[in-house]
């Protein structure tokens, strides 16, 4: 197994019965482009070319390259940054998207892969602590803005955990396979998806004050016009941000967005 390198984030897997587990978990067929961000050594690679039509990989360290290619001759390596590559122009108009990301850059590659047009489905292997948090419900103490952000537009599922001992390098924490199925019918439309983090964002900076505090610190608006739009979405104005769910705070921007308010 190569070298890790600390300043790509770099920890393998090599334990084949995960790597298999992981690969299902995509559920990729013969009729299926598979997209891998961050193939390291490639032994995730094989599975997942393994079940797929076609399987593109990108790979941001040079050296690992020529390796990959040879260790997976039918794989076409892309060497990338995944995070200011085309995926669509690497890879086609469908794909699914797997890969053992690197935790410093979790949340960027999660949005990068929830951009529209979205894949069907998203198989991430990640730290365990956001795979709490992007599947958590509302009110539990994972639940928060990255939540909101992702369930607004997929089906989030936190399938099993892989311990820190099956890494090397081992990390200091252990991980956890996060399933993301873009929704047929997203809560926000592809137009409201920047405005709508703002909100979010903005009101998970209050998250322990009540609605209609929070709302009235973020817009500047009175109490009246703040209640007036928390009705409109169904809001108790007297709950605090970490308790409502996506499709109220989809409901909340609207009205927000019809009484004059810009996200900024």
């Amino acid at each position: 197994m190569p070298r890790a390198k600390r300043r790509l984030a770099q920890h393998f897997l090599s334990d084949p019965r995960i790597l298999q587990r992981i690969a299902d978990a995509l559920g990729a067929t013969r009729d299926d482009t598979v997209l891998e961000i961050g193939p390291g050594p490639g032994a995730l690679t094989e599975a997942l070319a393994a079940r797929a039509g076609r399987l593109v990989a990108i790979e941001k360290d040079a050296e690992l390259v020529p390796a990959l290619r040879q260790r997976v001759p039918a794989a076409t390596i892309v060497e990338a940054d995944a995070l200011e590559a085309d995926w669509h122009a690497i890879a086609g108009p469908r794909f699914l998207v797997a890969g053992n990301i690197p935790y410093n850059i979790t949340s960027p590659l999660i949005d990068r892969a929830l951009k529209p047009p979205r894949p069907p489905r998203i198989v991430f292997l990640v730290q365990k602590e956001v795979a709490d948090r992007v599947s958590a419900a509302p009110g539990s103490e994972a639940y928060g803005a990255l939540t909101v952000g992702v369930q607004a537009v997929a089906r989030a599922e936190r399938l099993f955990t892989v311990p820190a001992g099956a890494f090397r390098p081992r990390p200091l924490v252990d991980s956890a396979v996060l399933r993301l199925t873009p929704l047929g019918e997203p809560v926000v439309s592809d137009a409201e998806v920047e405005p709508f983090r703002r909100l979010v964002v903005g009101l998970f900076g209050f998250r322990r004050k009540q609605m209609v505090r929070a709302l009235r610190e973020l817009t500047g608006w009175s109490a009246e016009t703040v209640g007036d739009a928390l009705g409109r979405a169904d809001i108790d104005p007297q709950v605090r941000p970490e308790t409502v769910s996506p499709v109220r705070f989809a409901l909340l921007l609207r009205a927000l967005v019809d009484g004059g308010w810009q996200a900024r």
